[in-house]
């Protein structure tokens, strides 16, 4: 294995964070462990072949476990060397990819298809809708508040439905009366209730997380699941899970893909700093909480990022 130490300049924060560090992805891991999934930073130090690839001092992205850290050695098969130490360039390597992958092996978009994104002006969901769009689909999204349904509307949304201000389920009854072919959910509970009796006739729901149940000790969301086969039988519907570990085969292409969407102006990586919170900029390791916090409480707009000081960084 070729080995890496970069020197990370942006850490990316992800409703799943909270899973990871409850030990509900490997149970088997003991504290202390580290947490974090994703950085971008620079090049320090190469092992093995790895300066093959690449050169001290290159800009990378890398996705791998243990990335909420000051330095990080990882894989070289997990780095992906980027044009400069961007924060738009982290929001794609599980945001991006995770609607990317998803939408291409499970969505099945057309010209026409009515496409619901919920939490549609979070981290993930932002590429949804635009990736939608792309496709030539109708895209409603859900979200919080006015502010962020200016930002949907932004990326092409054409019906952002601000749920504190309409009622999601009303809406999509009156509006959408033969439903909605594609479900982007990651919202779960009462939000995937409400998805799954939107649906149109063979319409698809792709679950890809349940963040309203994150914090609670078993890190679900009640659902009516004793009337769920009722439903999608009634409507020859389905309900498909994805977990973008079990598509690393297609990782490295959608990266690719969505660099070069990035690099063309084609795609919109929305990064969100903390600048609006109470406390400021999410800045430094001791600011993750914060950003987490941030989340939770639906503050954020876009990918939610920390920025670790290059002064820090710099002294190895």
């Amino acid at each position: 294995m070729y080995l890496c130490l970069f020197s990370s300049r942006f850490v990316g924060v992800n409703a799943s964070d909270i899973n990871y560090s409850a030990g509900r992805y490997d149970p088997s891991v003991k504290t202390p462990f580290d947490a974090g999934f994703e950085g971008v930073g620079e090049v320090v130090a190469l092992g093995l072949s790895s300066s093959a690839t690449f050169t001290v001092g290159q800009a990378v992205a890398y996705m791998a476990p243990g990335s909420f850290a000051e330095y990080t050695v990882v894989p070289a098969s997990m780095a992906i060397p980027v044009p400069a130490v961007k924060p738009e360039y982290l929001t794609l390597l599980v945001s991006g990819t995770t609607a990317y992958i998803s939408l291409k092996e499970l969505g099945e978009l057309s010209e026409g298809r009515k496409v619901l994104v919920t939490a549609a002006a979070g981290g993930t969901g932002q590429f949804a809708v635009q990736l939608a769009k792309k496709a030539k689909c109708h895209v409603i999204g859900t979200c919080s508040s006015d502010e962020k349904s200016a930002f949907l509307k932004s990326l092409g949304c054409d019906r952002p439905i601000n749920y504190n201000g309409e009622h999601v389920g009303a809406v999509l009854k009156q509006e959408y009366p033969q439903g909605v072919d594609v479900v982007y959910e990651s919202v779960g509970g009462a939000m995937f209730d409400l998805a799954v009796d939107a649906l149109a006739t063979k319409g698809r729901l792709i679950v890809i997380g349940f963040v309203s149940g994150y914090q609670t000790p078993t890190g679900l969301s009640p659902v009516k699941a004793g009337t769920l086969p009722a439903k999608l039988l009634k409507k020859s519907a389905s309900v498909q899970g994805f977990f973008l570990n079990h598509y690393l085969s297609k990782y490295r292409a959608a990266m690719d893909h969505l660099l070069k969407m990035y690099a063309s102006g084609e795609l919109v990586c929305k990064v969100d700093l903390g600048g609006l919170s109470a406390e400021g900029r999410f800045t430094g390791l001791e600011s993750v909480f914060r950003a987490v916090d941030y989340m939770y409480m639906r503050k954020n707009t876009g990918k939610i990022v920390v920025e670790l000081p290059h002064s820090v960084n710099s002294k190895l």
